[in-house]
């Protein structure tokens, strides 16, 4: 018996010296440098000791718990101490559970200062439990402020020059409760101050802890409208906060949850796009500040039904326009709804612009069960990327649930919508232990999937991902936030043979954040739009700072600021590999 175990670890220890595995070892290493960069996960080394827990509900629900339970490990990424690092806040779920501020000392570490500064300890039982935080400078004092959204009550706090938060839920006027999913801060009316979208999940009479009965689910896998209403939160500058969503148009009751926004259409004004669970998404042309209009339908991303996760825009193309990525449910052998890339059509724009799904043809279609997903450029060979975070729930890896998801996928309303009726778990995985997905992007409408030969091999259920530039080099890092499962940092070398260049926005007469402006950058007879954003992806923000690869060329020829407040700004010839600090001429 020892003999039969040890012949088998030999041979293969001496097949993996013959030439011909050092050969295939080689070309593997060459391959993976072919791409110019690599990542190595680096948590640990970094001080950073994070995992996630799940909220345990009412016990109704125990046998389908860690399904119904599966949300709430979320990151963002933000400079809280204006000491020039970036920062990582992490959220927790379990009741009594603590978040986590992971402050950059800028030696390649981080130390968790949640506890003083005062954003740890807010998971208590009866207030709900953190599903993402967002942040933003509302009160334009110079530091960025957040709102921590839960399913319970929202909390929003003010960044105390650095030094601590000030809880002011109450003083800012936001509902006692909500069961959100996503958050971001935009200006949509452009007066200068950040406004406040959050979106519901399950309906906000719900108290998940404490339910009256189980029917408490979606009525259909595929038009729901019986979720979590969506708020749309007006500044009015005194550190108060006015509810306007139904008199601005916004009134939907689909389960969302993603948001992102951006000006789509040139018109200056940050539109709304909403990635909704069991339906369609929708999207919310701004009226110049004045009103929403719903459009889905009309501009083609509102037909076809599926289970968006994510929400993010990148100009893939470099052709100046945002294209729009949601993420979705596939299995094979299951169920292949594919993920989606909304590409404006040639030809189209403004109003009347159309959109068609490219994710296919694009090679970005089939991410297993994907939650968070952003766009940045890895490797800064100039082009946009996109990393995707994906598996739902992994228990035992022999026995799946899928079988009997899908029974209760296919019943009537009744059915459905009452937990009560949605068979036991029993340990069993839904779509679990899943292979990461890095699609690196060739500049020719094509993607090509990368993950395992530049060093991302985790399988757990993961949630939320966000991009930094944490040692200020110029190669852009990855945070992923696992459900039930540790916080990933994952650092990136990129080969020094491509140049960068990043942009920190500060406005005056526009919002301090800068959250709306759009930075073009022409070089080498290319240009690439990106937008500031107020929050992305599946519960994430990435960096404030606007990052853009260069490949190797050795001028920017010119860059062009478009500030939320309308003014214009150009930026002749600046110098590649630095950060530029840009504030908002007066």
């Amino acid at each position: 018996m020892q003999i039969r175990k040890i012949v088998p670890i030999t041979l293969f220890i001496v097949l993996l010296c013959t030439p011909f595995a050092m050969r295939r070892l080689g070309a593997h290493k060459q391959e993976s440098m072919s791409y110019g960069l690599s990542f190595r996960e680096s948590s640990h080394a970094a001080g950073i000791d994070f995992k996630h827990v799940s909220p345990h509900l009412d016990p109704k629900l125990n046998h389908i718990m860690q399904q119904v339970a599966s949300m709430g490990a979320a990151v963002s990424i933000v400079d809280f101490d204006k000491d020039g690092w970036d920062d990582i806040y992490v959220t927790n779920s379990g009741e009594g559970s603590k978040n986590a501020l992971y402050r950059n000392m800028g030696n390649g570490t981080f130390r968790d200062v949640a506890e003083e500064v005062g954003l740890a300890d807010v998971n208590q039982p009866g207030t709900g439990v953190s599903t993402g935080a967002v942040w933003g400078d509302y009160d334009n004092d110079g530091y960025e402020d957040v709102l921590i959204y839960k399913w319970g009550k929202p909390e929003l706090y003010h960044n105390d020059a650095g030094k601590h938060f000030t809880r002011v839920t109450e003083q800012a006027g936001l509902p006692a409760w909500v069961n959100a999913n996503t958050a971001i801060w935009l200006d949509y009316d452009n007066d200068g101050k950040l406004d406040l979208f959050l979106g519901g999940y399950y309906p906000e009479n719900v108290d998940l802890w404490h339910l009256k009965n189980t029917k408490m689910m979606p009525d259909s896998f595929e038009y729901a409208n019986n979720g979590g209403r969506k708020y749309l939160f007006h500044n009015l500058g005194n550190g108060k906060f006015e509810e306007v969503s139904e008199k601005m148009g916004i009134d939907s009751r689909r389960w969302a949850l993603a948001s992102v926004a951006a000006d789509l259409r040139g018109t200056g004004y940050p539109d709304l796009f909403i990635a909704n669970d069991y339906g369609v998404s929708e999207l919310y042309f701004n009226d110049h500040g004045r009103g929403f209009r719903e459009v889905g339908k009309q501009t083609g991303v509102g037909y076809a039904p599926k289970s968006g996760m994510t929400a993010a825009v990148g100009d893939v193309l470099n052709d100046g326009q945002f294209g729009i990525y949601v993420s979705n449910i596939s299995e094979e052998g299951v169920l292949v709804q594919g993920n989606n890339l909304w590409m404006p059509k040639a030809g189209t724009g403004g109003d009347d612009i159309k959109y068609e799904n490219m994710a296919n043809a694009m090679g970005v279609e089939l991410g297993g069960w994907s939650f968070g997903a952003q766009f940045g450029d890895l490797n800064n060979d100039g082009l946009m990327d996109l990393y995707v975070v994906n598996g739902n729930v992994s228990l035992d890896r022999n026995r799946t649930y899928w079988y009997d998801y899908s029974k209760v996928a296919g019943g009537n309303a009744a059915i459905i919508s009452d937990a009560a009726n949605w068979p036991p778990l029993n340990g069993r995985s839904l779509s679990g232990y899943q292979q990461k997905r890095v699609w690196m992007n060739d500049g020719a409408g094509q993607f090509r999937e990368v993950s395992q030969l530049i060093g991302i091999t985790d399988v757990y259920d993961g949630r939320s991902v966000a991009l930094a530039d944490f040692d200020n080099n110029g190669a852009l890092d990855v945070v992923v936030a696992n459900q039930n499962g540790p916080l990933l940092l994952y650092r990136n070398t990129v080969s020094p043979a491509n140049k960068w260049i990043e942009f920190q926005l500060e406005g005056t007469r526009s919002n301090r954040s800068a959250i709306g402006a759009q930075v073009t950058l022409y070089w080498n007879g290319q240009r690439q739009v990106q937008e500031v954003s107020g929050g992305s992806g599946f519960c994430a923000q990435n960096q404030r700072r606007l990052h853009f690869g260069l490949g190797k060329t050795t001028q920017v020829d010119r860059v062009q600021i478009r500030w939320p407040s309308g003014k214009i700004q150009t930026l002749a010839t600046p110098a590649l590999n630095q950060i530029h600090k840009i504030e908002e001429p007066s």
